[in-house]
């Protein structure tokens, strides 16, 4: 009888050829495996001898998928994310410590939130959190999870968007009352940070260029406080308004809004072995409130 895996290459291989494809190269997949460059090309050769096809072309300064390689790539990656999910869900101990690090506003405000449905899903779970002041801090955690700000790659690391960045103008309803001559006119509170803010938004809605903020915080969670006490108006993250403008403590100012590419990602570890208790904790704090 014919063995059914006796033309099945040596995962170690597919796991080079995969870690090298996403990469764009033999020397970072090296450097994320703990192989040599030397030690990548031979198993990238014998991977290829073994196929009978050519995954790679070498290049003086680096190397690209084949038109093969590419065809084979979403494959491979199948089925390494199928293997590492069915291998973590029935030999893996349960972990009943997870570590996320995400700056304080997505603490406050987005996770917060969702934290009843983490607790009801995964009960034995104690979560602890690391909060992220500055961009340099991630190099520093070790956390399970890091939540990001961006577009989604990042070299080396896993992730899943948790929402898109959409922003829009708004204030405490008591000082939109207070404002008998337009919401223009209030005082303007600034976010230092990577979000879009007061004149990118004049400049998508052709807007004159708007007064100098005369408030600015280092955190989202900061701004929107003032924003709540009545200190002036803010450019508000509608997903992490949520609760403010549900209950009416904060409204919106138009009904335009400000779309960005980028938004908050929840991220890991492509290295790091996988848990159980992973996929539903991404679950629970990706969903809808």
């Amino acid at each position: 009888m014919a063995k059914h895996n006796q033309n099945l290459p040596s995962l170690e291989w597919v796991r080079v050829f995969e870690a090298a494809a996403r990469l764009g190269s033999f020397t970072a997949a090296g450097q994320e495996l703990g192989l040599t460059q030397a030690a990548i090309s031979q198993r990238i050769r014998n991977l290829e001898l073994q196929l009978g096809a050519q995954l790679f072309n070498r290049k003086a300064r680096g190397v690209s998928l084949s038109t093969q390689g590419e065809a084979w790539l979403p494959h491979v990656q199948t089925a390494l994310a199928q293997l590492a999910n069915s291998t973590a869900n029935l030999f893996e101990a349960p972990r009943r410590k997870i570590t996320i690090a995400a700056s304080s506003s997505i603490i406050e405000l987005w996770i917060v939130p969702r934290l009843a449905r983490v607790a009801q899903r995964l009960p034995h779970i104690q979560l602890s959190f690391e909060t992220i002041q500055n961009l340099p801090d991630y190099a520093r955690a070790e956390a399970d999870f890091e939540i990001r700000f961006g577009e989604g790659n990042w070299t080396g690391r896993d992730g899943r968007r948790l929402f898109a960045e959409e922003l829009v103008p708004a204030a405490a309803p008591a000082l939109l009352g207070e404002a008998g001559t337009g919401w223009r006119q209030l005082p303007r509170i600034a976010t230092s940070g990577p979000r879009s803010g007061w004149r990118d938004w004049s400049i998508a809605g052709d807007e004159p260029a708007p007064p100098a903020p005369l408030l600015r915080f280092d955190t989202f969670a900061q701004s929107l406080g003032a924003a709540l006490a009545g200190a002036g108006a803010l450019m508000a993250s509608l997903p992490l308004c949520q609760g403010a403008l549900a209950a009416g403590t904060l409204v919106r100012l138009s009904e335009r809004t400000l779309r960005m590419e980028a938004g908050y990602w929840i991220t890991w570890p492509h290295s790091r072995p996988g848990f159980a208790e992973r996929q539903p904790l991404i679950d629970c704090l990706a969903a809808a409130r």
